[in-house]
């Protein structure tokens, strides 16, 4: 009888799924149960899980000791994901599965949880695996509640099953190719049809602010929107999504994978949708970065490749908006704790809403604003002028009349908008393979040169408004952006003068 088996697994830490080798030993002596390797509570309760769904689906194991180890010893393993090898590896062990089975667990990888029946149940974190997977040649088995997450990997082979004894049944077949599942359904999602967004032509008045949400589109700068309450900023800001171009196969994959490791998981609904996070401003510093006992994404990494909308921007903790500044220019964020180091992927254009002061009342017409000079003072200054710096556009929303409304006419589509925003994008990567909001020092210097007199103009600007050199370039940024919508090649001085405007507001309120 066999006494040793080895199974091949991923454990949930991260983005990079690391391989973990299960060894099962069977010795002599008292029997026992012995799992090592940093298992996490979870995992040390497996052992009742696995032995009860071993029993319910009809095998019997020998009476000796076994011992499990989780390798590399080093590395902390967490949840229910290691049911499943743990109990194929001690099948193996006992010899109760067919001849050959060492070469064949050789070529594959296990996840999945298992109930006391011999059910196998969903888990988070399939995504990171099927990739992994694929790039190593492995076949991946996993739940059937997940094979539709494993599918969207179109490179890796997925076989799916609903029980420990389906499990079983798969290995000892003779030929792993016959009955394979059909991997169609992961090519045909590249051709299924766009999400679906809402559309800006619902947003009524409001050109100057549709204007800047259109610029913010076509060259990923961030936006500050700032108006009385009920002017439509948070209406603005959902419709940003759907000016985007549409995720590719591999952004799309890297997307799902962040949400697919996170507190909730992967919808395979949600399958190249642009990610819109909207936090109420009570999250705490780790909801927004990531991390706690284990390695999850924040929501700056869940919104990553779409936007991360911040409502009542200065009721967030300081703290919290302070950790924005450095993802929101490298585009990663960096989680150093005591028990791991972790990088997740953090690209967001972050849209901010505000009220102009305490009441929201400022500035609206109706002279019901009460609030002292100092008031509105020590509300705005909640926000650093660090974080403001990283914002290219601040727009005042102002309030409209219910008349003003009404016939208000119907604005232009998000389609008729997007067509715009995308001939843009596409002059941006021929030029410079980055969008305009990306462009650091030395490439700013190549794609946005300004004449004499744009140059004495932005010089001018930046001496009046105070501006900061990060601020200065991010206008020289958003002034190309500008130019690309209007199809010229140089920055002339109306473009300069808008990209100005979008700053000044801030800078003499």
């Amino acid at each position: 009888m066999a006494s040793y088996a080895q199974v091949l697994s991923r454990a949930g830490v991260g983005l990079e799924a690391p391989l973990v080798e299960v060894e099962v030993h069977l010795q002599g002596g008292l029997p026992g149960f012995t799992l090592v390797g940093l298992p996490a509570a979870a995992v040390r309760e497996s052992r009742d899980r696995i032995k009860s769904a071993i029993r319910n689906c009809g095998f019997k194991l020998p009476q000796r000791r076994i011992v499990v180890n989780l390798a590399p010893a080093d590395l902390p393993k967490e949840g229910g994901r290691f049911d499943l090898p743990i109990a194929v590896g001690l099948l193996a062990a006992a010899g109760l599965l067919g001849a050959g089975i060492d070469t064949r667990l050789a070529r594959v990888e296990l996840l999945g949880e298992l109930a006391l029946t011999g059910a196998v149940r969903p888990i988070r974190g399939v995504l990171p695996a099927a990739i992994a997977c694929a790039r190593a040649d492995r076949e991946l088995f996993v739940p059937s509640s997940n094979v539709e997450e494993a599918l969207l990997v179109a490179a890796c082979k997925v076989t799916s099953a609903a029980s420990l004894s389906e499990v079983v049944r798969l290995l000892e077949r003779s030929d792993p190719d016959v009955d394979a599942p059909d991997s169609a359904d992961a090519v045909s999602r590249s051709a299924a049809p766009e999400p679906e967004y809402p559309c800006l032509s619902e947003v009524r008045g409001q050109g100057h602010a549709r204007r800047a949400l259109e610029i913010a589109a076509a060259g990923g700068h961030n936006l500050l929107l700032s108006g009385p309450p009920g002017t439509g900023k948070t209406l603005l800001a959902t419709r940003l999504p759907g000016l985007l171009p549409p995720l590719n196969e591999s952004e799309a994959a890297e997307v799902a994978a962040i949400e697919s490791i996170g507190t909730i998981g992967f919808d395979p609904a949600n399958w190249r949708r642009r990610p819109f996070r909207a936090p109420h401003h009570s999250a705490s510093h780790a909801a927004m970065v990531g991390g706690g006992s284990r390695a999850t994404p924040g929501e700056i990494s869940l919104a990553h490749r779409g936007v991360l909308f911040l409502d009542e921007l200065p009721e967030f903790q300081r703290n919290v908006l302070e950790v924005l500044r450095e993802p929101l220019e490298s585009g990663v964020i960096h989680l150093s704790r005591a028990g791991y180091k972790v990088r997740f992927p953090a690209s967001v254009q972050l849209v901010a809403a505000m009220n102009p002061c305490n009441c929201g009342f400022l500035g609206d017409g109706t002279n019901r604003c009460e609030c002292a000079p100092g008031q509105i003072a020590r509300y705005r200054n909640r926000i650093s002028g660090p974080l403001l710096d990283r914002i290219d556009l601040h727009v005042h929303v102002p309030q409209q009349s219910l008349t003003a409304l009404r016939r208000a006419p119907a604005g232009e589509t998000t389609l008729a908008v997007r067509e715009r925003v995308l001939d843009a994008r596409a002059t941006q990567m021929e030029r410079s393979g980055k969008l305009n909001a990306r462009l650091d020092v030395g490439e700013l210097g190549r794609e946005c040169r300004l004449g004499e007199m744009q140059l004495d103009m932005l010089e001018a600007a930046a001496d009046r408004l105070q501006l900061s050199a990060r601020a200065a370039n991010r206008v020289l940024k958003v002034a190309r952006t500008i130019a690309d919508l209007a199809g010229r090649e140089a920055i002339a001085a109306e473009h300069l003068l808008e990209a100005i405007g979008y700053r000044a507001r801030d800078r003499t309120a």
